[in-house]
């Protein structure tokens, strides 16, 4: 196996164990929290969708998620599932 082979599989189990989707990041989400402030500890969404300025993210997969719901751009309420 070469050193770049080696280097790629050092990056990838680095960035694999900094999955923001965890109970510790859960736990510091609160209503009234900003967009922004979430984004930062979360990242971007996986996903979003709203009309009428009410909209729900969704950070990770449908076994392990963080999912916040917007009213303007501060939580109203969010929920997960398979947190560690």
């Amino acid at each position: 196996m070469s050193l770049r082979h080696l280097a790629l599989m050092g990056c990838a189990l680095f960035l694999g164990a900094c999955n923001p989707i965890t109970q510790d990041n859960y736990a510091k989400l609160h209503a009234g929290m900003h967009r922004s402030e979430v984004e930062a500890l979360l990242g971007k969404p996986s996903d979003c969708a709203g009309a009428l300025g009410v909209s729900s993210c969704t950070w990770g997969d449908k076994n392990r998620f963080i999912s916040i719901q917007y009213a303007g751009d501060d939580v109203m309420m969010f929920s997960g599932k398979g947190l560690k």
